[in-house]
């Protein structure tokens, strides 16, 4: 402890133990890691980010929490951080930052934690839970925390050099996030110790392609995988994959024909039909069973998953590769397992984790019920339709509408709530609107241009139709999805664009059809998850006319998937009944008898749900809306029910229990905007809440006060007013007191924002006495005229 306290007096002099954090930071925990040989340029990463921070919705607004950040993040390798430190100042122990490191280090997935005030370090260390103090001169150097990671992960020698091969990283690339690189580092791991099967489960708009590229780079750069197939089943999924992530591997990449395997490249891209060839072929089987060494399994709930589906043979057929499946919604049913064949996910990172961190877009839910969807509809005898053909005489209910019966006032009602959303909003935000089937989006499609007109007659792609029979519909695909095109703003579709549509700046989702299967319920979230602020895109929401959103409410919408698959091998295959397939298509290949793709962007021949049985149309129904209720996702995840206001005081009580703690800390805090941001860092938007309000008069206090703790409000102006009456201006004289009444105007108009800093002293009205050096003096410095602000603010809150 001599050596320590001899290396502390080098490092800084006198001991000063009122330092703040950051002195700590310079003064001892910098020097101590260099002296131990951490490199400060490219092993020690200081306020190294985490999160994005948190977003946080409110009525029409949003606004960013504050980012978690790592005081010191520590790396033996750049694909492996392995340390992270907490500084605190040294009026707090040595073991007072213990905890936060922890939290940090179990979400980076990193291996040691410490804490340290500059006087020593705590050590916690997950690979054998143990915790001791070391010296501040004393802390382990880079290789010595490298050998014990290899030593508490069983990495041997010839694992080492795969899992330190560099990820693929140009000048002004992106770097993985925390969560992408603990995903392919784990592969990588994996893989290293022999492991032939791995699943990856990541919530859509977390980047998942872009993971695996870095994998394949990885395995690919050490010699370890020479040739790579990546295995989709939609045409969109591989053509996006090639195009963007993927796009480093340039000539040595090859997508595969319908006729043959051209053997001279090494990343291959292909559909399981290209593979098949178009007279089933089985061109696949052209190449030896071991040509590859590694196959991509992409959106692995589909396509292969069931074990006697056609496609499953490919996968089979090539067995001796490693087979990596990514998913955001691994399929564990009855029938099929994707951790029965792939093993439990190495790594899962949910919905709710992604909006958490503010990498992905937070939610929030309209759910309107109309009338005829709660109470039912029933024809009056001898009703007939719009063909003069008879309606059959019993009740129709919310599951009936477009799939049994259409009732075209129900559509035009559906049609017009959406626009008054947008007209309420923003009309370009790009909206999908989510259909029974291809008639229904059709019907909708015309529902929609009649309440938008206007726009339409500007430009008649303002909606359009996207669905697999309709070649001009899919012909507008790219330029929905494309951020910087206008048009189409709204689309109609039945299951085209649930899944592997990458639409960053899609606003809005309509969701008109009834769906049973949380695989497609998570898909067509997932067309909104992704966020995109440069072009304002910082939420998304949700119109739910069918009561679909109920499912973000059961266990396992964003829980860990559990196997209760069980091989059935004598069961013979049900063929299911063709009038269902419209009631909740899961646009899975899996669901089709004959496995044959149903995706129509890839097979024209397999259209989108077109009901071939006969619907009543109906015409004259009285329909209304006879409630909406907004949902909001809260700090902690969850969706709940409340108004703006209600939000609002529950988290404000969840800061201050009550009135007079709130009066004390409000008081105590000579800059009163820190209050306000630390309700914001909790989901309080004060602009927002005010407007809602319509109390744009109301000062910041009052608004907390009268909303949280129910108390009358007073305008700034009757504050204001109350000062001058009391005569507290009459304790200055002359130009101080002039200052002082300046101030307290400026409040009346703008509010206590502000109020305090120097720089105000710069413009008019104030200026005309003199520079703020020279008004300060008037108050007897610096000091002085700051004091002299507090005062006034404690006066205006008396």
């Amino acid at each position: 402890m001599q050596e320590s306290q001899k290396f502390f007096q080098q490092n800084t002099g006198n001991a000063d133990f009122e330092l703040s954090e950051e002195d700590v930071k310079l003064r001892y925990i910098s020097p101590a890691l260099e002296t131990a040989g951490w490199n400060r340029r490219s092993q020690i990463r200081m306020e190294a980010q985490i999160t994005d921070g948190q977003i946080i919705v409110s009525g029409k607004t949003a606004k960013r929490q504050k980012p978690q950040k790592a005081d010191y993040l520590l790396s033996c390798h750049a694909n492996y951080p392995l340390a992270v430190i907490e500084a605190k100042s040294q009026k707090y122990s040595v073991s007072a930052g213990i905890q936060q490191a922890m939290n940090y280090a179990r979400k980076l997935d990193i291996p040691f934690a410490y804490s340290s005030n500059g006087t020593a370090f705590l050590e916690h260390d997950f690979l054998t839970g143990r915790e001791k103090e070391i010296p501040l001169d004393k802390f382990p150097s880079p290789q010595e925390l490298w050998e014990r990671y290899k030593q508490g992960k069983h990495i041997q020698a010839e694992e080492e050099s795969l899992i330190n091969q560099p990820y693929y990283f140009q000048t002004g690339d992106k770097v993985p996030r925390y969560y992408q690189r603990i995903a392919i580092n784990r592969t990588i791991e994996a893989i290293a110790k022999g492991q032939n099967r791995v699943l990856l489960v990541m919530a859509t708009g977390t980047g998942k392609t872009y993971t695996a590229f870095q994998i394949v780079h990885r395995l690919w750069s050490s010699g370890r995988k020479k040739k790579i197939l990546f295995l989709a089943d939609r045409n969109i999924l591989v053509d996006q994959a090639k195009r963007q992530d993927f796009k480093p591997f340039g000539n040595v990449m090859h997508k595969i024909s319908n006729r043959t395997i051209d053997t001279a490249y090494e990343v291959y891209f292909a559909l399981y039909q290209q593979l098949f060839g178009e007279n089933g072929d089985e061109i696949y089987k052209t190449v030896s069973p071991d040509f590859f060494d590694l196959i991509i399994v992409d959106e692995c709930h589909r396509g292969s998953a069931a074990e006697d589906s056609q496609w499953r043979s490919v996968l089979e057929y090539f067995s001796s590769a490693t087979h990596i499946g990514l998913t955001a919604t691994p399929k564990e049913t009855e029938d099929i397992s994707n951790i029965t064949y792939f093993g439990d996910p190495v790594y899962t990172h949910s919905l709710k984790q992604g909006i958490e961190d503010g990498f992905l877009a937070p939610y929030k839910v309209i759910r309107v019920g109309i009338d005829i969807d709660i109470d039912g509809w029933q024809p009056e005898a001898g009703q007939t339709d719009v063909n003069g053909m008879p309606i059959a005489d019993r009740l129709y209910t919310q599951k009936d509408f477009d799939r049994n019966i259409i009732i075209d006032d129900r559509t035009a009602l559906v049609a017009k709530r959406i626009t008054e959303y947008l007209k309420g909003t923003n009309r370009f935000h790009k909206t999908i609107v989510f259909c029974v089937d291809i008639e229904h989006a059709d019907r909708m499609r015309q529902a929609l241009i009649n309440e938008n007109a206007d726009l339409v007659r500007e430009n008649s792609k303002y909606v359009v139709k996207i669905t697999g029979d309709d070649a001009e519909g899919k012909a507008e695909l790219d330029n929905f999805i494309e951020p910087s095109e206008k048009y189409p703003v709204i689309v109609t579709t039945s299951q085209l664009l649930s899944t592997g549509v990458d639409c960053k700046t899609c606003q809005l989702i309509v969701i008109e059809k009834n769906i049973n299967s949380m695989i497609e319920f998570k898909q067509i979230i997932g067309r909104g998850t992704r966020l995109k602020t440069d072009y304002d895109k910082y939420f998304f929401t949700i119109m739910d006319f069918k009561g679909a959103t109920k499912k973000f409410f059961e266990p396992d919408f964003d829980g860990e998937p559990a196997v209760i698959y069980e091989p059935k091998p004598d069961d013979p295959i049900v063929e299911p009944d063709p009038t269902e397939t419209t009631d909740d298509p899961t646009g899975d290949p899996t669901n089709n008898p004959t496995n044959e793709p149903t995706d129509p962007i890839d097979n024209p021949a397999q259209p989108e749900p077109s009901s071939s049985v006969y619907k009543p149309r109906v015409q004259g129904v009285e329909v209304t809306v006879l409630y909406e209720r907004v949902q909001y996702i809260g700090k902690d995840g969850k969706l709940t029910t409340e108004s703006i206001t209600d939000f609002s005081k529950r988290n404000i009580l969840g800061q201050f229990a009550t009135l007079d703690e709130f009066i004390k800390h409000w008081n105590s805090e000579s800059k009163k905007q820190a209050i306000i941001e630390e309700l914001q860092e909790h989901g309080v938007l004060l602009e927002e809440l005010r407007k809602q309000a319509d109390k744009p008069e109301l000062d910041d206090f009052d608004l907390i006060c009268h909303i949280a703790y129910d108390k009358p409000p007073l305008t700034r102006a009757e504050r204001a007013n109350n000062v001058r009456k009391r005569g507290y201006l009459h304790k200055y004289s002359d130009i101080a007191r002039k200052v002082i009444d300046g101030l307290l105007e400026k409040y009346m108009h703008e509010g206590i924002a502000d109020l305090d800093s120097l720089s105000l002293l710069s413009i008019d009205p104030f200026r005309q006495y003199g520079a703020p050096q020279k008004i300060a003096s008037y108050f007897g410095g610096r000091d002085g005229y700051l004091q002299a602000v507090k005062e006034l603010q404690d006066e205006i809150y008396a």
